[in-house]
């Protein structure tokens, strides 16, 4: 009796068993919260046109050099990772604390002093400002 077509069922399972616990992440294991850092966050998008603006204005202006702050990337454009998407979840639960309207979504650049939830790059740039004593 041939089995062949016995040995290529059987594999075929077993691929699909394989497939499907890599995408469950029984081999990778459950991603694990992200911690949220000491002092203000700032979540961004790489390729987000409005935390460019925010990045240039730290670097031109040397905040990095007189802020102590955390960047967490999240998904943007396509861009993901279990990484991004454990920082998207930290993103979202702090907007929920800050009991922001999360209708569409959260709006990046977005930052977290600690006590608040600034969004959007005027308000992001304006506490740079006055925490680097620039204004």
């Amino acid at each position: 009796m041939d089995k062949t077509p016995i040995i290529i069922i059987v594999l075929i399972v077993l691929a699909g068993v394989i497939f499907w616990a890599f995408q469950s992440g029984i081999f990778t294991g459950p991603i694990k919260p992200t911690q949220l850092p000491a002092g203000p966050v700032l979540f961004f998008g790489e390729d987000c046109p409005h935390c460019k603006i925010v990045e240039a204005y730290i670097t031109d202006n040397g905040i990095d050099q007189k802020v102590k702050y955390t960047k967490m990337e999240i998904p943007f454009n396509g861009k993901t990772s279990p990484e991004l998407k454990a920082n998207a979840e930290l993103l979202v639960q702090l907007a929920q604390t800050c009991e922001l309207d999360m209708t569409n979504g959260v709006s990046i650049p977005f930052l977290y002093d600690g006590s608040k939830c600034l969004v959007g790059q005027d308000d992001v740039i304006n506490f740079f400002k006055n925490a680097a004593g620039t204004q």
